[in-house]
């Protein structure tokens, strides 16, 4: 089942192209997610209490970020949100201090497509 939190601490959200409440979606929300974004990442932070980083699983799929606790943690915790532009794994991070679980996700630059024809 998934609904979307009630607030947000920004006022546009980079997590859809549309900026809207109803385009981040999480299966089980439980505390308010805290979203910045610049031209070049996006930081979500959002309370996980009660869990360590290793009860934590982390994944990316395309535009689709999901936040699990493993079988063996103390409570369970599953979350899904839709970014709304692509995430370079490779220079992305997480860390997890007092409570608090902050991603820092780095955009991937859009390419231009665009072909230069040459005038005859």
């Amino acid at each position: 089942m998934f609904f979307a939190p009630s607030s947000f601490h920004t006022t546009s959200h980079p997590f859809s192209r549309s900026y809207t409440r109803a385009n981040l979606w999480a299966d089980r929300y439980t505390s308010d997610v805290n979203v910045e974004s610049d031209d070049t990442s996006i930081t979500l932070s959002l309370d996980v209490p009660g869990l360590s980083k290793e009860q934590l699983t982390i994944g990316i799929e395309g535009r689709i970020l999901r936040i699990r606790a493993k079988d063996d943690a103390p409570r369970s915790f599953s979350a899904a949100y839709k970014i709304g532009s692509d995430v370079d794994t490779s220079k992305s991070e997480a860390k997890l201090e007092h409570g608090v679980l902050t991603l820092k996700l780095a955009k991937i630059a859009a390419e231009s497509r665009e072909t230069v024809l040459t005038i005859n």
